[in-house]
């Protein structure tokens, strides 16, 4: 049955038609149209468009965005419609490469371009600020289930089939703990507790947890296939970060918590691999903080020397790292030397620290914008860094990073880069595009050489909410976090 709608709508009533539809069609007479604001709405909400070739759509609906037919002729308008209605794949195709086609013009990248147009005109003597977009943590929950935080989406839709891994949800975990922490919000605790709840689900006997389940709740092949130390690793640096919110959160989380950590530490003190390592040395820092222990003291301290171990025999005069390589989550390394050295007072920790630390930073900082370590091609020792592919996954850790050894040192120029990290997600980057989505609450995949990854994960959208909690701390003021304008200037 059809029913056609012969009114005119409001816009939030034509947006809501317009996530339903299946195929637009615009189909106008007029060859001098220019512009159609309906046109415009339905691409943005992912369409699949059909369309009479007025010149907003042969710009934008080119190269397999759309499908453009001549004025007046039914016969190609019947034929493109059964050819998008008998192929699903052509139309989510069509309507992912029209949403990437005009990606650029939403209202916070246009704000950037103007901005930059006018600091431009001013010949520098402007400054491009940056507000922070209000925390919206609705993709979060969109993207958890009373079972855990699904792992990937399309475009900014839950993909069920993904399933979850333990990965995400610890990483949700530190990221909600940290929302609750600072602003005391009681709805974050049944999330907290979902989180936790998964990485019960994992342990195994041993003591080890598995990463990958699939949407029917089974522990899929991938664990047989993958290396798990790290996100073994990851899962005690939420488990610590959780238990040093003794006294905020509910006794039962903390305990439960404290059981799983418990069988855990373990399983850890076997591995060697670097990040796992790093990121159960800040588990154990966090720990530590509210529960001392000689023997959990030990095991941070074996799993430290061995990190020590590691940069002193990678590191020379031009290449002070732990591994012959720079790859992912790179910051952790660093940061879980500097932890380290705040739990035992061990200066070659510190120093250690220091020194990588300052390393990483010089070649991830350059000319007023971060630019993290590619993950098409990692930076080898002596080999020119790859220039595309970043993910927010490593921008975040690096402003966690940079948080830890600025509250240490109280060096400003650890809080600058702090600031120019975050602001990488807002649109001070090599494409001027915004990576957070501040309508959805996701933060998009990836920065590529020419387009943003528009797919908003549970990786990539939780870990901007970890970088936009610890920003909070530090440059949040009255009246600017209610704006959702990506940039402005001050003179």
């Amino acid at each position: 049955m059809s029913k056609f709608i012969n009114c005119y709508l409001a816009l939030p009533d034509l947006l809501e038609y317009l996530q339903m539809t299946n195929i637009y069609l615009f189909t106008s007479k007029d060859p001098n149209q220019a512009v159609s604001g309906t046109f415009s709405y339905a691409i943005s909400c992912a369409c699949p468009i059909i369309s009479t070739p007025i010149p907003h759509a042969r710009e934008v609906l080119r190269d397999d965005a759309g499908i453009i037919i001549d004025f007046q002729n039914p016969e190609q308008l019947a034929a493109a419609v059964n050819l998008l209605l008998d192929n699903e794949p052509l139309r989510r195709n069509i309507s992912t490469n029209g949403l990437q086609r005009i990606v650029s013009t939403a209202w916070e990248n246009g704000a950037v371009a103007h901005a930059m147009l006018f600091q431009k005109i001013a010949d520098g003597n402007m400054a491009l600020n940056y507000r922070l977009p209000p925390v919206n943590l609705n993709h979060i929950k969109k993207m958890t289930t009373d079972f855990g935080m699904i792992q990937f989406a399309k475009v900014n839709q839950p993909d069920l089939k993904s399933g979850y891994t333990i990965d995400d949800n610890a990483r949700a975990l530190v990221a909600m703990c940290m929302h609750y922490e600072w602003t005391g919000d009681e709805s974050a605790i049944p999330y907290i507790k979902t989180y936790l709840d998964f990485i019960t689900y994992c342990l195994q006997p041993g003591g080890d947890f598995l990463n990958y389940v699939d949407t029917a709740k089974r522990f899929s092949e991938q664990n047989d296939e993958t290396n798990l130390d790290d996100a073994n690793g990851r899962t005690i640096w939420a488990l610590g970060y959780l238990i040093a919110q003794k006294g905020l959160l509910p006794d039962s989380l903390i305990s439960d918590a404290e059981t799983l950590m418990e069988q855990a530490l373990a399983h850890i003190e076997g591995t060697h691999s670097t990040r796992a390592m790093a990121f159960a040395i800040k588990g154990l820092y966090y720990y530590q903080s509210v529960l001392p222990s000689t023997r959990h003291l030990s095991l941070l301290k074996t799993l430290a020397d061995r990190l020590v171990q590691m940069y002193r025999h990678e590191s020379d005069d031009n290449w002070r790292w732990f591994e012959s390589y720079l790859t992912y989550g790179n910051s952790i390394l660093p940061e879980a030397m500097l932890c380290a050295w705040l739990t035992t007072g061990n200066l070659v920790y510190k120093d250690v620290a220091r020194t990588s630390f300052g390393f990483l930073l010089e070649r991830t900082f350059t000319d007023g914008r971060i630019k993290v370590v590619s993950n098409k091609s990692w930076l080898l020792k002596g080999q020119p860094a790859a220039r595309f592919g970043e993910q927010p996954i490593d921008v975040a850790y690096t402003i966690l990073a940079l948080r830890t050894f600025y509250d240490v040192f109280e060096d400003e120029a650890y809080l600058k880069k702090m600031e120019i990290a975050f602001n990488w997600f807002l649109g001070n980057n090599h494409l001027h595009q915004i990576i957070y989505n501040p309508c959805t609450g996701g933060c998009y995949d990836g920065l590529e050489e020419n387009n943003v990854n528009l797919n908003q994960g549970a990786e990539s959208t939780v870990s901007y909410l970890m970088a936009r909690m610890t920003v909070e701390q530090y440059f949040n003021r009255p009246g600017v976090a209610q704006h959702s304008l990506a940039a402005s200037l001050s003179g």
